[in-house]
Order: C-alpha cells, then sequence, then structure tokens
C-alpha cells in the first residue's frame, strides 16, 4: 500500500508514493515546469529543483538549500531545514513555492529519510500557511510532481 509509513510494515519492498501524499499540497501540475509556470501566474516566486537520482537526505537537503539560497553557514539537518522553511526573511515577502520533482527517487531509495524531509516541509507549511503565524510577510507551499 502507496502513501503509509513504510516503518510500520517489514516489507522492504514497500513504496511510499510522494505525490498522493495528503499532508504535503498537491497542486495540479503533471510536471514541474506546469507547476513552476502556475505558481508564477499567481503571483508566487517558485523554486524547483529535480529529484532524479537523489537518493539520500543528504543530496536533497543540499538540493533544498540550494534552491532556496538558503544563507552561508547553514548546516544541512532537519532541525536546520526547518528553522530556515518557517524563517525565509533572506528571501522577499510573498508566497514561496518549493517545486520538488522525482521526489519518488528518494521515496524509493530511503522511504525513511523521505518521510523525515517531507515531515518538515508539511510542519513548514502549515507553520507559514495564511492561518498558520504571520511568517513576516511569507507563505510557503510544497508541490511534488512526478517529473
Amino acid at each position: 500500500m502507496t502513501g503509509t509509513d513504510p516503518s510500520s510494515n517489514n516489507d522492504p519492498d514497500r513504496q511510499v508514493s510522494p505525490v498522493s501524499d495528503p499532508v504535503v499540497k498537491q497542486e495540479s501540475a503533471p510536471d514541474g515546469v506546469t507547476a513552476a509556470a502556475e505558481a508564477r501566474a499567481r503571483g508566487a516566486y517558485a523554486h524547483q529543483f529535480d529529484g532524479t537520482g537523489l537518493r539520500d537526505s543528504a543530496s536533497v537537503l543540499d538540493a533544498i538549500a540550494t534552491t532556496l539560497s538558503f544563507p552561508d553557514g547553514v548546516e544541512r539537518s532537519l532541525d536546520a531545514l526547518r528553522d530556515c522553511l518557517t524563517d525565509l526573511s533572506w528571501l522577499p515577502a510573498g508566497e514561496h513555492v518549493l517545486i520538488w520533482s522525482a521526489a519518488s527517487d528518494l521515496a524509493n531509495a530511503d522511504p525513511k529519510a523521505y518521510l523525515a524531509i517531507r515531515s518538515v516541509l508539511s510542519d513548514a507549511q502549515r507553520a507559514l500557511a495564511p492561518a498558520g503565524r504571520p511568517g513576516y510577510g511569507r507563505r510557503f507551499t510544497v508541490v511534488l510532481t512526478e517529473r
């Protein structure tokens, strides 16, 4: 069964489906290019990275940090990711959309790492949602696409 926590089942071949994940907001975009165009059309800043071949948390954390231009010296850890994503003060005010294409590469290679990163992304998205804390004029949205 996809979309569930693989740690609840001892089947090592079990896969997590990032695109059907109800926790992370899903846009109706078939691919990253379309998702970025839709974000820009509504006035948001689109930050896109291709997760093809990124099969460990260190690679994905580095890709997110690079894509969002994290400040120099920020470590690559889940705690630092959470801190940065709920701040975004180095970016201009407005909505920032992180588009992660081919998230399934990490989900299939390392489901626990995928779920941990997805959890941080989801927490940050809720924290900077319109009903969340103000976020200093910044909103954060996550879009996962297959390609």
